[in-house]
């Protein structure tokens, strides 16, 4: 199954540089290209949690973000802001050595026709690693990037997905309220050690928009899914 990954700053700020605190959390995007030009995505985040529960409250988010007295005065009436603006995100020393979460809770369901609500995770292989603020700010501005770029030339960017999976009472409806870290994630199976690799950019990928939401008309059989070394960036 090819499969396109998209790493990102927070915001898509042109020229801003991977170090400056405004880049965080950090984005990784993916794109399963089905069979009959089906495709369905995961669009995460390096941040357990949102600062918007509605559509609205977001855009209202998205109009302050560029202008710092706007962002406080939003953050001053919203507790979602004030949490996600406080909560610390340190930079990650490479896109490969942060986790990432998915905000949106799907219906997942087994063999048995059994169905829960559960929502993504994306953990790296080679363990969490992060830097301090005078770390982040020595760096290149666009050091993930090259980082990146060059751990894929040398071996593989290699992560797990994870379900985990809501617990009795865990709000599924309101991205700001992460669930406790003991919610079970079934779907934990040591990975395969074959690397599965992508042999180039497939038609559009340029291009291509991740939609969180995005699904398939057919059911994705994901229960126990890893890959190493995507080579699509």
């Amino acid at each position: 199954m090819p499969v396109l990954v998209r790493f990102s700053n927070f915001a898509a700020v042109p020229g801003l540089p991977d170090g400056d605190p405004a880049a965080s959390p950090r984005g990784m995007a993916i794109k399963f290209l089905l069979p009959d030009e089906v495709e369905t995505d995961i669009v995460a985040h390096s941040y357990d949690g949102f600062p918007a529960a509605t559509p609205e409250a977001f855009l209202a988010f998205l109009r302050a973000l560029p202008d710092p007295a706007a962002l406080q005065a939003l953050a001053a009436v919203s507790p979602a802001v004030r949490i996600f603006l406080d909560d610390p995100k340190p930079a990650p020393a490479s896109y490969a050595t942060e986790a990432y979460f998915g905000v949106n809770a799907f219906r997942f369901s087994n063999a048995a026709g059994e169905a829960r609500l559960g929502r993504y995770r994306i953990l790296p292989l080679a363990g969490l690693r992060h830097l301090n603020a005078e770390q982040a700010a020595a760096r290149p501005a666009h050091y993930l990037a090259t980082e990146l770029r060059d751990r894929l030339i040398r071996s593989d960017a290699a992560f797990r997905l994870q379900v985990q999976l809501a617990g009795p009472g865990d709000p599924t409806d309101d991205g700001t309220r992460p669930w406790p870290q003991d919610r079970r994630s079934p779907n934990s199976a040591p990975c395969p050690s074959r690397p599965l690799r992508s042999r180039g950019m497939p038609p559009g990928a340029s291009s291509a928009s991740f939609r969180p939401v995005s699904s398939p008309a057919s059911p994705l059989r994901m229960t126990r899914c890893c890959w190493r070394g995507p080579r699509l960036i």
